[in-house]
């Protein structure tokens, strides 16, 4: 069986992270920091928008295949991944703060109600 929905999601994912590291070594690369975070405020919100990813997309991932795996295919899945990966993005474009400020909050509530929803849904398969 393939889980198209994990696999799109994984991809999007992964190219993201690429992004979202892309970025981190343009600000070290301006600044020359080669280790750490040098103090620099920039650098420090990009290297946690980072990590905020790596510490939420496994988990999102795992629970979006198990779902996949006992449902098959399904637009909401689809869907719910979609904002899962929308919100990624809004808030590392968000961590840099300033104009895309908001998007920080975005990606938080989009991760936040993506992730309930899975739960909920992953629950109420067990149970029914």
């Amino acid at each position: 069986m393939i889980l198209s929905i994990t696999l799109a999601a994984a991809a999007a994912a992964a190219i993201i992270n690429i992004w979202l590291s892309m970025r981190i070594g343009a600000l070290r690369t301006k600044f020359k920091i080669s280790v750490g975070d040098g103090g620099n405020e920039a650098l420090v919100r990009r290297m946690r928008a980072q990590l905020n990813f790596v510490e939420n997309v496994p988990l999102v991932l795992v629970v979006i295949a198990a779902i996949e795996l006992a449902r098959g295919e399904n637009i909401y899945l689809m869907v719910i991944a979609a904002i899962f990966i929308f919100g990624r993005v809004a808030h590392g474009l968000g961590m840099d703060g300033g104009a895309l400020g908001a998007g920080r909050m975005i990606g938080t509530l989009t991760t936040m109600v993506s992730q309930l929803a899975l739960a909920i849904w992953a629950v109420w398969i067990i149970l029914h």
